[in-house]
């Protein structure tokens, strides 16, 4: 088959053929039919080391939409021809660059009733901005969130997730050039990071309170302001680097809490596992009501993305890569 694979020795990524996989006894083969290209494969030249005996026919890709091919012998409840959708394991060789993939069925979830273009652009990033919102900020209608890096996957994903939810007051950050793109996805405010006092203007915003919960998409220092406005006993969360509360103006003062997030630790454990299942599901039920939507997306091929993959953190697009074998 046509893989996308990665040499750890050189790291290089180039196009393939390599040998079909089989699945192992509580993993399925699925035929990819769309798969999409995330900040963390790239980053495999970073976390590389992190792995045993990876060899240069690994495949990447982390987001796949497909159709089950083959079943292992201790799957139950899926069968070959179901349509499946998932968020892999990293960690796991035999991703979705490639015309089949290998996952562990545990975290399967039935595709949604939408194209596998679309599909496939949500796991990591929109799973991600939901567990955030709703498993560690338990954001309500009565909330007022500050997202840092509105126009970006995660933080898109979370202005959308945040207005379906009933949030009334959704303030992003993002640079003028994207202000009305993130309100088109609901944003009711926008701060241009770039010239606009963060803190000062969530201050303006919130009638002097500062913001009850947010979630920071971009890390490395740009969390501090996000976390300077948040109001008494307000709460972060951080889905880049580590917070690093005594950085934080009054953060013992205001009680704040703070919640670090990292979607794909989820795997491997039964006690952690239903956590994507979960996330996966309320997203595929959104996705399907049109209150979540992948509107920048573009359509690559194989060929495109074996070229693409050693430059893609340099010049990030500001579109999703969407891989269709």
């Amino acid at each position: 088959m046509r893989a996308v694979t990665f040499d750890p020795q050189h790291d290089s990524f180039s196009l393939k053929d390599i040998t079909i996989p089989s699945p192992g006894p509580d993993e399925v083969r699925v035929r990819v039919l769309a798969s999409s290209i995330n900040p963390v494969d790239a980053k495999i030249i970073h976390w590389k080391r992190q792995v045993k005996d990876m060899t240069a026919d690994w495949v990447p890709g982390v987001d796949v939409s497909g159709i089950i091919d083959a079943v292992g012998s201790a799957v139950r409840g899926w069968s070959p021809g179901d349509r499946v959708l998932y968020h892999g394991n990293m960690f796991r060789d035999h991703g979705g660059f490639a015309e089949y993939a290998i996952h562990r069925a545990a975290t399967l979830i039935p595709h949604p009733d939408v194209p596998p273009e679309t599909a496939a652009a949500v796991p990591c990033a929109g799973w991600t901005a939901y567990r955030a919102l709703v498993d560690k900020l338990q954001v309500s209608t009565q909330d007022s969130l500050l997202v840092g890096g509105g126009s970006g996957s995660v933080g898109g994903f979370a202005v959308q997730i945040a207005r379906a939810l009933g949030v009334g007051t959704v303030i992003a950050t993002c640079s003028p050039a994207n202000a009305a793109y993130v309100q088109s996805l609901g944003a009711s405010h926008t701060i241009d990071y770039h010239h606009e006092d963060i803190v000062g203007k969530v201050m303006e915003i919130t009638g002097g309170t500062g913001a009850t919960r947010a979630l920071d998409t971009i890390g490395n220092g740009a969390e501090v302001p996000i976390a300077d406005s948040l109001a008494f006993e307000g709460q972060i969360a951080e889905i880049v680097s580590l917070l690093r509360p005594e950085l934080y103006e009054g953060a013992a003062a205001k009680g704040l809490s703070f919640h670090q997030l990292a979607l794909g630790n989820a795997h491997g454990s039964p006690a952690t596992e239903h956590l994507l299942v979960k996330a996966g599901l309320a997203c595929s039920r959104l996705l399907e009501e049109g209150k979540l939507t992948v509107t920048r997306k573009r359509v690559i091929t194989l060929e495109e993305a074996a070229s693409l993959m050693g430059s893609f953190l340099k010049s990030r697009p500001q579109e999703k890569l969407i891989i269709v074998p």
